[in-house]
């Protein structure tokens, strides 16, 4: 063997041993990506780096894979989804009340499911593993029940809060709760919840 083809071969193993890693690094980036969804893009915003983000989200699937999570049986639901439809109902005399009501559902489903329900951030951490995709909606509503606890929502804001609520309850309970129209098409908002 000459000496250029001994200088090819070790060039072509180094490569090839820088490349594996490389792959296996945006293999691993990829699946967190679509595991997390939006959720990935605001830990990275939030973290020093990316890698620390990425450190994040595979701590919060350790943290997730301890839980024992629960599936709710058909009463359960059925018990929860009428629930939810008496929520609606209340939004039109009594908005305020109904965002809390809301509130206090869905975060006695989150436990029921089996998730731990002290501090909030730890909630969303938990959540964001199976339900990143509601999860911003479970921010947006947290946020306004907030401004409803200091009287500061307006009415349109409860409105949204309840329409994002419904986004995370249903992704917990695994259906939509609110009936559909008769055309198949899914409303920007509950048609049990007018706006006023």
């Amino acid at each position: 063997m000459s000496p250029i083809e001994v200088v090819l071969i070790v060039l072509v193993v180094l490569v090839v041993a820088a490349a594996v890693p490389a792959i296996w690094v945006a293999s691993r980036r990829r699946a967190l990506r679509s595991r997390f969804g939006p959720e990935y893009d605001r830990v990275v915003a939030e973290q020093q780096s990316r890698s620390a983000a990425e450190h994040e989200l595979r701590e919060r699937e350790r943290r997730h894979a301890e839980l024992t999570l629960i599936p709710l049986s058909a009463e359960s639901r059925r018990q929860y989804a009428a629930d939810w439809e008496e929520i609606q109902a209340r939004f039109v005399d009594s908005p305020a009340e109904a965002v809390g009501a809301a509130d206090e559902l869905v975060t006695r489903l989150i436990a029921e499911r089996g998730y731990p329900i002290g501090e909030y951030d730890d909630q969303l951490a938990h959540l964001s593993v199976e339900h990143s995709r509601t999860l911003t909606h479970y921010r947006d509503a947290h946020e306004i029940q907030l401004r409803n606890e200091r009287g500061e929502a307006s009415t349109e804001q409860l409105r949204q809060a309840v329409v994002h609520y419904r986004e995370l309850f249903a992704d917990l309970l695994g259906e939509d709760p609110v009936r559909q129209p008769s055309d198949g098409t899914r409303p920007d908002t509950p048609q049990d919840v007018p706006s006023r």
